[in-house]
C-alpha cells in the first residue's frame, strides 16, 4: 500500500493538469470558443447581473484563467484554499450545463439531449478533482 507521501507527486500532476486544463478552456472563451460558451449561459444570469451573455463568457474565461494558474502556481499553503475556489467555481457554473440541457441547446458537439445528460456527470467529477489534487494527503 502507499503512503500519503507517494501520493504527492501524483497530486501535483493533477493539480498541474487541472490548471491547464482550466487555463485552456477560460482561453478558448476568450477566442475560438465563445459561441459554444454562449449556449450554456442561463437566461437567470443576464437578468440578475448586468451583464450581457457574451460579457458573462468572457468573464467566466478570465476566472478560468487565473483559477487554472493558481493552481498550477500557487505556494502550497495557498493551495488548500486555491482548490476550494476551484470546486466552488465548478460547483457555480453547474446551472449553466443544467441550462444547456433544459433549453436543448447545442455547443461542444453536445447535440443531444443524451450528450448533455451524459456530461452532467463531469462536473462532480471536476469538484474532486480540484479538491483531492490541493489536499496534502494528511488525515
Amino acid at each position: 500500500m502507499s503512503s500519503r507521501k507517494d501520493q504527492q507527486p501524483v497530486r501535483a500532476l493533477a493539480r498541474v493538469l487541472l490548471g491547464g486544463v482550466l487555463a485552456f478552456a477560460g482561453t478558448t472563451h476568450l477566442t475560438v470558443a465563445r459561441e459554444e460558451f454562449r449556449a450554456q449561459v442561463p437566461e437567470t444570469v443576464t437578468r440578475v447581473l448586468p451583464l450581457t451573455t457574451d460579457q458573462v463568457v468572457l468573464a467566466s474565461g478570465v476566472a478560468e484563467i487565473s483559477l487554472g494558474a493558481a493552481l498550477a502556481l500557487a505556494p502550497a499553503r495557498h493551495r488548500e484554499l486555491v482548490g476550494n475556489a476551484a470546486a466552488a467555481f465548478f460547483t457555480a457554473i453547474f446551472p449553466g450545463n443544467i441550462a444547456q440541457l433544459v433549453h436543448h441547446r447545442d455547443g461542444f458537439g453536445l447535440d443531444t439531449d443524451s450528450k448533455r445528460a451524459l456530461r452532467l456527470l463531469g462536473q462532480p467529477v471536476l469538484v474532486a478533482w480540484a479538491l483531492w489534487s490541493t489536499r496534502t494527503g494528511r488525515a
